[in-house]
């Protein structure tokens, strides 16, 4: 009896492969597991940019200030714009999409450099990414000290609208981290992904109301720009930031479900895969 006991026993510790959850599932368990690692990549990413440098988290400000600058001594008047209200608009909207850009780029791009430790150790793949918008988020909330100087130099008073932020900022994040993942997922396969994605990134940033007025553009270019989910994204983000009041409801909500849906999209498509990433990076 003991013996037939035993066996049974035996039978239920064998591994069946077909009881593994789902990779959707597993992904998202193992990357729960593995969140010391998330800090630790993000920690070691924040100390390699700012370490031994003179300007510090001032470095966070350098390209959009500079960035902003050129826009604004070219474009001003062109637009019609005084040039500290332009000045602030482009501002805002740069910082938007530099963190969008950066991460992104950056999801990719580890991944693929990661070859060697994703073969040796087991971890989450999809660690990479998470980390990446985790380091932007860090730079992000660095770079709005220097942003409400500059805005109190221009003269416009920071307001209250910016506890709206986390809204907009949160939104903006899951939608880089979904084209984060699909991205990667993409270049694991297909090498040229990561060149023709930084092409790609310049044609979107025009696509994208981040340098000039969406009131300037005819009502049906309009209509084709709305399509862009970044669209409603920027806009929340420059609401808060540079017009001072609280996000619209219904932009709002389509922020946060072009988000929401580019995460969940971009997960599926990076973890059906994620088992096979240590044999082809």
């Amino acid at each position: 009896m003991a013996g037939a006991t035993s066996a049974r026993r035996e039978l239920q510790a064998v591994y069946d492969s077909t009881r593994r959850p789902t990779p959707f599932v597993e992904e998202f368990a193992s990357l729960v597991r593995y969140r010391d690692l998330i800090f630790q990549l993000v920690s070691r990413s924040i100390k390699i940019r700012y370490k031994r440098s003179v300007l510090g988290v001032g470095w966070t400000m350098v390209n959009p200030l500079l960035t902003m600058i050129v826009l604004t001594l070219v474009f001003s008047s062109l637009f019609r714009f005084p040039s500290r209200t332009y000045a602030l608009y482009a501002l805002s909207g740069l910082l938007a999409w530099n963190f969008f850009a950066q991460t992104t780029t950056a999801a990719m791009s580890d991944l693929m450099w990661s070859g060697g430790l994703i073969g040796r150790v087991q971890l989450p793949k999809s660690v990479f990414a998470v980390a990446a918008v985790g380091t932007g988020l860090v730079n992000l909330l660095l770079a709005l000290v220097p942003f409400a100087l500059i805005a109190l130099a221009l003269g416009n008073t920071p307001a209250l609208s910016w506890l709206w932020l986390p809204l907009p900022v949160a939104a903006l994040a899951m939608f880089s981290l979904g084209v984060g993942l699909t991205v990667s997922a993409l270049a694991v396969y297909f090498p040229d992904v990561m060149p023709t994605y930084e092409v790609l990134l310049t044609a979107w940033m025009y696509l994208t109301p981040i340098i000039y007025p969406v009131d300037l553009v005819p009502e049906r270019i309009v209509a084709v720009l709305r399509l862009n989910p970044l669209f409603p994204i920027v806009q929340t983000f420059r609401s808060v930031l540079y017009e001072g009041r609280p996000p619209e409801a219904s932009m709002m909500g389509g922020a946060l479900l072009a988000g929401a849906g580019m995460l969940l999209a971009g997960w599926w498509i990076f973890t059906r895969r994620a088992r096979d990433y240590a044999y082809r990076v």
